[in-house]
């Protein structure tokens, strides 16, 4: 059983997408750090941010609304992703897979949380 955040393999993903998106967003244009650079790094960084605000908290529906919020901005990323490949900035596809592999990690662990009796 996890005892912290830090201990939940979702929130290690999540925190190494943050490194990851960092390191992409410095090879974007430099007309792109008021905009596009600081929009996916805040929605990158709330992934990780609202799982671990949600795992402290002890009723279900708090828990599932801040991963509910880490979701949202899971999605908000995989646009950003798409938009900087298409806008041919960087080639995001591992950056996308790996989206893809947080996405249905925290949809199964919101799915866990929802149907727990204990809660």
């Amino acid at each position: 059983m996890a005892r912290s955040f830090e201990d939940v393999g979702i929130w290690k993903k999540a925190h190494q997408f943050v490194l990851d998106v960092y390191k992409i967003t410095e090879q974007f244009p430099k007309h792109e750090i008021y905009c596009l650079t600081s929009q996916l790094r805040r929605a990158a960084i709330s992934i990780p941010a609202n799982f671990a605000e949600g795992f402290r908290k002890s009723t279900k529906p708090d828990k599932l609304r801040f991963y509910g919020i880490a979701i949202s901005s899971l999605e908000e990323c995989r646009y950003y992703l798409r938009l900087a490949s298409d806008l041919g900035y960087v080639e995001t596809a591992q950056l996308r897979s790996n989206l893809e592999e947080i996405s249905r990690m925290l949809t199964s662990y919101m799915s866990k949380i929802r149907n727990d009796v204990r809660s």
